[in-house]
């Protein structure tokens, strides 16, 4: 994240806290013209990264830095919500508090279920959180811990358990390795522009094994970074490793985002299968932070992440209150083999389709005969899903209109001479807030055969495209009127036509 020990303790939130957080939490108010329906958010408040993602006993975890105080960065502590299904979130109480002039930033969690670190039992084994502690001079990396399902949690006596005198040092992610049975850690060095990877038999004692980087885009400061195995689709055997960076500034879209690198990794150290220019998860300006759980379901093999939806070039300004933040949906990860050579690709998962309602599908159609449909069937709205395959024929420009209203529209398109997909919020809805934000975000995408897939997910105030199955994905915020739902097909230079278009009506996950 962006940064502008003690002895065994009592539980984190100390009385005065825990009434403060829960009476904030009772406020369950997501009725705001801005605020996400089927998007994570906090009822009050500020949040940046998502944090300590992890699955145990038949929750997900989903932690995130977080101001219990305030609608702005400070106080950095780790805010926490649990699901059962990666869609429906349920908020509990600030998990770990700044205190004693420590703030706690970025960080995962792992399930010990061996209770290799002893710091629970074998009948009790606990939930692990190893995060950063920040102080104006240093950051180091620390223990916190759980023996009942992350209700409560301790930090641990003996803290910090890694410590390189550095004053940017931060965002460990750590996951169980098991050809050699060990703790493996990448920690961010910011301004080096590198990850270093550590390992340990009981998530205490850490030895640095390597080190990876400066590599791709270099111009901002690396943090947030992940590390996990892949299969490679439509291969027998074949793996390979994938290393995330987030960097800030310096990203595609301006600001803050998401690189990755495929490559190997050989217990000690990441070894990238070559040295391109970077590459980007998402060519948004509001996809940052992307982490993955570090544990799924028993016989679920995806790998699946989120990030925090918004960029660090003016998350402090976005209108929105009282809570600032949300993250994206839940994407389920893939490599596959391009014309441009392997690469990942996202998906939302399959849990969300729960949410959808009322469905208009139509095919083999005219792009005006496709407006007509939805016309009449006055198919519009802030909460949508739409999947959308186009031949493009003789048009230079096609594409879906959402959020339509008085002087007000986000494009998402497919342009063919720059053989790129794009999202235009120029015309969105409230843009003065910072100068960088009303732009047009592209993403370089072939066209085989001449055609397009667009999967576009609409909220109250985002746009997630997924293209051609996830080979290309922008995430954006918007902040149109409320009144501005209308939804429309549209083509320049010549004919599209629609092979076909459903649009389902979505259901809020939260209960007013």
């Amino acid at each position: 994240m962006r940064r502008p020990r003690g002895r065994l303790i009592l539980p984190i939130a100390s009385l005065c806290g825990f009434l403060l957080v829960s009476s904030a939490w009772q406020t369950q108010d997501y009725s705001q013209p801005h605020r996400p329906q089927f998007h994570f958010s906090p009822p009050v408040n500020w949040i940046n990264d998502p944090n300590g993602m992890v699955y145990y006993q038949g929750e997900f975890h989903l932690f995130y830095q977080y101001n219990p105080f305030g609608n702005g960065w400070g106080h950095m502590s780790w805010g926490h919500a649990i699901s059962r299904d990666l869609v429906h979130w349920e908020n509990l109480p600030v998990a770990l508090r700044d205190e004693d002039g420590i703030m706690i930033f970025s960080g995962s969690a792992v399930a010990d279920t061996d209770n290799s670190s002893e710091l629970g039992t074998k009948s009790a084994p606990p939930l692990v959180a190893v995060y950063t502690g920040h102080t104006a001079d240093r950051q180091t990396q620390n223990l916190a811990f759980s023996t009942d399902r992350g209700r409560t949690w301790r930090k641990y006596s003996g803290n910090p358990v890694l410590d390189r005198q550095q004053k940017d040092f931060r965002d460990p992610k750590v996951f169980w390795h098991e050809p050699t049975r060990r703790w493996i850690m990448v920690v961010a060095l910011p301004v080096a522009r590198k990850v270093a990877f550590y390992s340990s038999s009981n998530l205490i004692d850490w030895a640095q094994t390597g080190d990876y980087g400066p590599a791709g885009a270099t111009e901002g400061i690396w943090e947030c970074p992940d590390l996990f195995e892949l299969p490679v689709e439509g291969t027998a055997a074949d793996k390979k490793w994938v290393l995330i960076v987030n960097v800030n500034p310096g990203a595609v879209a301006g600001g803050s985002g998401t690189q990755y690198f495929i490559g190997a990794f050989d217990d000690k150290t990441f070894r990238a299968d070559s040295s391109p220019s970077p590459r980007w998860a998402d060519y948004g300006s509001d996809f940052y932070a992307g982490v993955s759980w570090s544990s799924m379901p028993s016989g679920d093999p995806r790998r699946v992440w989120l990030a925090w939806m918004s960029n660090w070039r003016y998350a402090d300004k976005v209108p929105t209150s009282p809570w600032k933040g949300a993250m994206t949906l839940p994407r389920a990860l893939a490599l596959r083999n391009t014309e441009a050579g392997l690469s990942l690709f996202q998906t939302p998962i399959a849990e969300l389709r729960i949410l959808r309602g009322e469905l208009l599908q139509a095919g083999d159609i005219t792009i005006t005969a496709a407006n007509r449909l939805l016309e009449q069937a006055r198919m519009n709205g802030d909460l949508l899903e739409i999947e959308a395959e186009f031949d493009i024929d003789s048009a230079q420009d096609f594409g879906i209109n959402v959020r339509v209203g008085e002087n007000q529209k986000t494009r998402v398109g497919y342009n063919v001479a720059r053989k790129a997909v794009y999202v235009d919020r120029r015309s969105s809805g409230r843009l003065a807030f910072d100068r960088s934000f009303p732009a047009v975000h592209s993403a370089p995408m072939a066209a085989p055969k001449s055609r397009v897939k667009l999967h576009i997910f609409v909220d109250r105030s985002s746009v997630e495209l997924f293209a051609n199955h996830g080979e290309r994905v922008i995430t954006d915020l918007i902040f149109p009127d409320r009144t501005s739902a209308g939804l429309n097909l549209y083509e320049e230079g010549g004919r599209a036509h629609v092979r076909y278009l459903r649009v389902w009506k979505l259901n809020p996950i939260w209960k007013q």
